[in-house]
């Protein structure tokens, strides 16, 4: 394990460094000025520079190529919650890697002496790969605090057996967050059953999920497996549960608290071992007061509730995504975005959020023949021409509503980038676009 010399570094924080060279995670020791001590051999391989050990610099600026301390630069330092809790701290970062940026869960644990006091810390890192800070093919993408917050929920909701309930509007992903969900489970290994809950029927609902039996019903020739017993060992995603019928609900909720159900047209009883994740753009919690959701229902399935955000509130992805969605619809054929386009993008709210995103890139995309889209391939309402949609704004009205919300906002800046869902960076650049 790379380390400081010994005569700099204490007997005790020497056998602690012995000690992490046999952790498969990959592990630093930082002095209590963000000095990094030592690393080993798994930091080594999988963050570090031509084999070269970061001994003696700052982790900011080996993370994130910061000067100051990351609690300075708009991020949240586990070192200084650490160092004023006094215990273990977790947080993601986006940090460099030899790969280039990437999602990375940061634990930070004090070292202190017998007198309490603070002497070191140690911070272990785990690469997180269903999610990427990069353009790629699949899978989620995003970078902007209102993504990171969402991808942290997933990440420490993962590996437990809690069920969850992804809360979103329409077309915010929440199918690709559920299918990150099970791949970052133990349960990664089994299968992932997507239950689409809209535009059935009580009698449709309860055939497919809990399959029937040969002759149940005009029809049925044959035996069939219901969902929730293809779920088993794996993920059951019930999406827009907030379809389902009421009838229907009380069936659901036994199946949830007993994983045992029967098939229609069979007496015998079927156990299936899935874990649970649902989903749904609707109010439930106000259906619920309302008698249009079933109460108890609604408690069982939020047990851990995670918010997608709104392609307007991750402004700060747009340019990301669109890579992203690009390359998927046409692989090393996508075409490239000018930068009037962009800014066009950019400046647009999507009421239909990443899908309709997608649906004017592939319809933009179509009509260019250099591989360069325009702001003429664009649809009327990103150009803000005919009528348009009330939501698409000019750069002009864009930076007046940025005015009017400093004026009106009482907190501090790192407040208010968090509830406009954008980054300090582009705060900041911003705010200079208004002389402020």
């Amino acid at each position: 394990m790379s380390t400081f010399p010994a005569a700099t570094v204490s007997p005790a924080v020497q056998a602690l460094v012995s000690y992490l060279e046999h952790d498969p995670q990959p592990t630093i020791v930082l002095d209590t000025d963000y000095n990094i001590l030592a690393a080993n051999s798994a930091y080594l391989r999988q963050f570090g520079v031509e084999g070269q050990p970061p001994i003696g610099a700052k982790c900011h600026r080996v993370s994130h190529h910061y000067a100051v301390p990351c609690d300075q630069a708009g991020e949240h330092c586990p070192m200084r919650k650490a160092w004023d809790s006094r215990s273990p701290e977790r947080v993601l970062h986006i940090h460099h890697t030899p790969r280039g940026p990437e999602h990375v869960d940061v634990e930070l644990r004090p070292i202190l002496d017998e007198q309490g006091e603070v002497v070191a810390f140690v911070e272990r890192l785990t690469s997180i790969t269903v999610a990427s800070a990069q353009p790629q093919q699949h899978g989620l993408v995003g970078r902007s605090p209102a993504f990171k917050e969402a991808l942290s929920s997933l990440q420490r909701s993962a590996p437990a057996q809690i069920p969850v309930l992804l809360q979103g509007e329409s077309g915010t992903g929440k199918e690709l967050f559920a299918r990150a969900l099970h791949l970052n489970s133990p349960r990664a290994n089994g299968p992932l059953v997507v239950v689409d809950c809209t535009g059935l029927t009580e009698s449709l609902f309860e055939s497919e999920l809990f399959g029937y039996e040969k002759g149940a019903f005009t029809g049925a020739l044959q035996r069939k497996i219901g969902l929730a017993e293809a779920a088993h060992g794996g993920t059951l995603f019930l999406d827009e549960i907030g379809e389902v019928p009421l009838a229907m609900q009380v069936k659901l909720l036994r199946l949830i608290e007993s994983g045992s159900f029967r098939p229609v047209g069979s007496l015998r009883t079927v156990h299936a071992d899935f874990r649970l994740v649902s989903a749904t753009h609707k109010p439930l919690k106000e259906m619920a007061a309302a008698g249009t959701f079933r109460e108890d229902l609604y408690y069982r399935i939020s047990a851990f509730p995670i918010r997608l955000p709104a392609l307007r509130e991750r402004v700060d992805d747009l340019p990301l995504l669109v890579e992203s969605l690009l390359q998927r619809m046409a692989g090393k054929a996508a075409p490239k975005v000018d930068n009037e386009a962009m800014s066009l993008l950019s400046l647009y709210a999507y009421p239909g959020n990443i899908r309709e995103l997608r649906n004017v890139l592939e319809r933009a995309r179509l009509f260019t023949d250099d591989g360069v889209i325009r702001p003429e391939h664009l649809p009327e309402e990103l150009r803000g021409e005919g009528a348009g949609y009330p939501q698409q704004r000019s750069p002009t009205k864009h930076l007046g509503q940025l005015a009017q919300a400093l004026e009106a906002f009482n907190g501090s800046r790192s407040e208010l980038a968090k509830h406009l869902g954008i980054s300090e960076r582009t705060l900041y650049r911003r705010l200079q676009n208004l002389g402020r």
